[in-house]
């Protein structure tokens, strides 16, 4: 096997086919490449998600990861050069960033973007300012009742846990279709990750799609339904998330745990 092979139990993966084009999957990301200048980063990514799955996007560091999920959020950099993406039929490649917002996409970046100066709910209602209006303040304090207990505290004087929250629900705030989260554990107790993994089961029962990429490769995997690792910009497994954990091996060439 290659280094560029994608390992799967399913059927051989062929980069040149364009799976976007005939797959019944909800999200189809096809034999995308994606620059930084001159720096070739995404180098052919291709996977489906069904509607409702959550999917571990894993990697050592450099792999691709981040740049994925931006170029996914269709942010201009990096600069998608060649493939597609498709959402529920819509042609997110050929869109900017607000276009694919409005279609429903919401990239949870790593520093989590909380407005300095504003309350929780305020942060909130800014997400609400402009149509397609998601969830309503009730429903999100029903699943984040920490954050209507707070919800006059300024954003930015949360804890890590609780700012976290604060993302994803400002996301949820907007009418999405698929919420891609970058790093949501980083820097958080083991007891905050298992909240916010119970958090993201909930919002996956209502139907959302989520890709979540994550140095805790191990938690990540016990949430998600199916994982997809990249080495150097590519794919190198496709697959479910139980097969990469009972894959000693594989975890230990591409993941190194």
């Amino acid at each position: 096997m290659t280094h560029v092979e994608r390992l799967s139990s399913g059927q051989p993966f062929d980069k040149h086919r364009n799976m976007a084009a005939t797959s019944s999957k909800f999200l189809s990301v096809w034999d995308i490449r994606a620059y930084y200048g001159e720096s070739y980063i995404v180098q052919g990514v291709s996977f489906d998600i069904h509607e409702g799955e959550i999917l571990a996007l894993l990697g050592r560091n450099g792999a691709g990861k981040t740049s994925t999920l931006r170029t996914i959020a269709r942010l201009g950099n990096p600069a998608l050069l060649h493939g597609e993406i498709w959402l529920d039929h819509q042609p997110l490649h050929q869109m900017k960033s607000h276009q694919a917002a409005q279609a429903g996409i919401a990239l949870v970046p790593e520093d989590r973007r909380i407005i300095a100066g504003l309350t929780v709910e305020e942060n909130l209602k800014l997400a609400q300012i402009n149509p397609p209006i998601g969830w309503s303040l009730d429903r999100i304090y029903e699943l984040f009742p920490r954050l209507g207990e707070r919800r006059t505290q300024e954003g930015v004087t949360l804890s890590g846990g609780e700012q976290q929250m604060l993302a994803i629900a400002r996301a949820l705030a907007r009418d999405i279709k698929v919420l891609l989260l970058d790093e949501p554990y980083e820097g958080l107790a083991p007891v905050i990750v298992q909240e916010i993994a119970k958090t993201l089961e909930l919002i996956r029962d209502q139907g959302i799609t989520t890709v979540i990429v994550e140095q805790n490769a191990v938690a990540a995997l016990k949430l998600a339904d199916r994982a997809v690792i990249l080495d150097t910009g590519q794919v190198v497994f496709d697959g479910s998330a139980e097969e990469v954990l009972e894959n000693e091996a594989l975890r230990a060439q591409y993941l190194a745990i």
